[in-house]
């Protein structure tokens, strides 16, 4: 059940993973579930050092002191993130002899170019009015984000399926942060003006780009796994998977961006803060982190 806990202090966790045991099919078996959710391994690093530059500019422009700290306490761990899911990039695809650069060139592009302070060549990259976009399309991400960090903190079927504990601590590190952090970028996204209309259009947009990268990159990376077998597409994927609890229901993910649209949504009842807290006190990288141990691997 979702939590109405106390503010806390966002702090960044200066993680890392050491992928030297990590196989490509880090779900045995079930290379779709594993190539599906690899699909973040390739989205993270570029989509969230996209949102250290918004917040950058973002930060001076804040008003409400609490509103500030939090903001500045999402920026550490968004670039936190980037930097360990880059180090999947770099210890653990290399490793396996995947080269993902035709994908995340594809991805820098997007958030370089589309989403960056030139969109698509015109000279708006400064004013308020898209920087108040910016904001609109992560708020709708970390929607999402926040969704899949509550089900993966509760997927049990992925435990059942014996996934790879590295990868596994990875993704509940993050998504428990993701539900620690989930109100700051729509509570900051009202605090700059976001209207209502506003909100649909970057929920539909962000609906359309995720489901698109979703598709192509999964299939991308089972192209490159020698053992995934053949590729059965992304629908039949994602439905097996969620049979399995390995990957969310589909019409659940529905429901959660359904819930976007309501205009008195907000994203404070989304997830338990205080189950995303217990993790991360149990969180092996996370406790490595807290208290300053030695790692076999640097992942950066």
């Amino acid at each position: 059940m979702a939590d109405e806990s106390a503010h806390h202090t966002i702090k960044a966790r200066h993680v890392k993973f050491d992928w030297s045991n990590t196989p490509v099919q880090w779900i045995p078996g079930d290379p779709s579930s594993t190539h599906i959710i690899n699909v973040l391994n390739l989205l993270f690093p570029a989509g969230e050092l996209w949102f250290c530059r918004v917040y950058n500019k973002t930060l001076p422009l804040i008003t409400d002191p609490r509103l500030r700290e939090d903001a500045e306490g999402f920026l550490r761990q968004e670039a936190v993130h980037s930097r360990s899911h880059a180090g999947v990039l770099t210890h653990y695809y290399k490793v396996h002899g995947i080269d993902t650069q035709p994908f995340t060139k594809e991805l820098d592009w997007m958030f370089g170019k589309v989403l960056g302070e030139a969109p698509l060549g015109l000279k708006i990259g400064h004013t308020r009015f898209w920087l108040r976009q910016q904001l609109g399309i992560i708020a709708a991400l970390e929607h999402f984000f926040g969704y899949l960090g509550n089900w993966v903190l509760n997927a049990r079927g992925l435990d059942d399926a014996h996934a790879d504990p590295t990868m596994l601590d990875l993704l509940r590190w993050h998504g428990a942060e993701e539900v620690e952090h989930r109100t700051v970028a729509f509570d900051i996204f009202r605090h700059m003006g976001g209207s209502y209309l506003e909100r649909c259009f970057h929920m539909f947009t962000t609906i359309v780009l995720l489901l698109r990268f979703l598709m192509r990159g999964a299939r991308f990376m089972h192209r490159r796994d020698p053992d995934a077998g053949k590729y059965r597409g992304f629908a039949l994927a994602w439905r097996d998977g969620a049979r399995r609890n390995c990957l969310p229901s589909f019409w659940k993910m529905l429901g959660a961006a359904l819930r976007y649209f309501k205009p008195g949504y907000t994203p404070h009842r989304e997830g338990s803060t205080e189950q995303a807290l217990a993790y991360l006190a149990t969180s092996p990288a996370a406790q490595v982190a807290a208290h300053g141990g030695a790692w076999v691997r640097d992942a950066t």
